[in-house]
């Protein structure tokens, strides 16, 4: 995806190269897509693998998601891997949170 594409809707198949708050530039891809309920990706830079399922659950006042992670390295990035693992759940809850903020905006 270029930056001409960013409003593009989202398609399974989808790729992209997203720079991380570390300076990491992992290539993204949408795995699986069945809107309104699931959204998965997966994310691969170097050695390193990582997916995300997202599980969306209807609620009288929105929604309930439900993220669900895996990382893993191979080689020398096995360690580094393992680490990421135990910071991604607050990554993730951060960007979250970001994302209801703007689609609360936008409503």
């Amino acid at each position: 995806m270029t930056l001409a594409d960013r409003d593009a809707e989202p398609q399974l198949g989808m790729a992209w190269r997203e720079t991380t708050m570390v300076g990491v530039c992992p290539r993204m891809e949408i795995t699986r897509f069945e809107r309104p309920e699931v959204w998965a990706e997966v994310g691969t830079w170097l050695g390193i693998a990582a997916t995300l399922v997202l599980t969306f659950e209807e609620r009288a006042a929105g929604c309930r998601v439900v993220a669900e992670g895996e990382i893993s390295g191979r080689h020398a990035y096995a360690v580094p891997a393992a680490l990421a693992g135990r910071l991604a759940g607050l990554a993730i809850g951060a960007d979250l949170r970001k994302a209801a903020r703007i689609l609360e905006r936008r409503s």
